[in-house]
């Protein structure tokens, strides 16, 4: 039952967050797409840690995710307002660079394959 609860909240504050940073951050800092990946909140909802994967060059990841580490307050005080909880979760903002890291494995493996497909044509 905690479990299933867990979920919906880590759920809600993910939508939640999503929209307050495309809508309501006005920082110009924050440039390119932002897009929250994952939320978990701990089980006593102190914390919760918020993924966000960052489309741009490395310079624009960087000014974007300390712009929005710098308004991690601002978000969290929008949270409050809009999800009834006890606590609000403080927000721990971190990158997920998992994307990257797929693209760069299909890159891989396509490479790989191609490799394969000359040589059983060279044979």
């Amino acid at each position: 039952m905690a479990n299933y609860r867990s979920g919906r909240i880590n759920e809600e504050l993910k939508k939640e967050i999503s929209n307050i940073i495309r809508n309501d951050i006005k920082d110009p800092r924050v440039s390119g797409m932002v897009s929250v990946t994952n939320v978990t909140a701990t089980k006593d909802l102190r914390y919760a840690k918020v993924m966000l994967s960052i489309f741009g060059t490395e310079k624009q990841k960087e000014e974007t995710l300390d712009a929005l580490k710098n308004s991690s307050g601002f978000i969290r005080r929008e949270v409050g307002h809009r999800i009834k909880l006890r606590y609000t979760p403080e927000l721990i903002i971190e990158l997920d660079n998992s994307i990257e890291q797929g693209m760069h494995i299909n890159s891989i493996i396509q490479k790989i394959k191609e490799s394969d497909d000359e040589s059983e044509q060279n044979s």
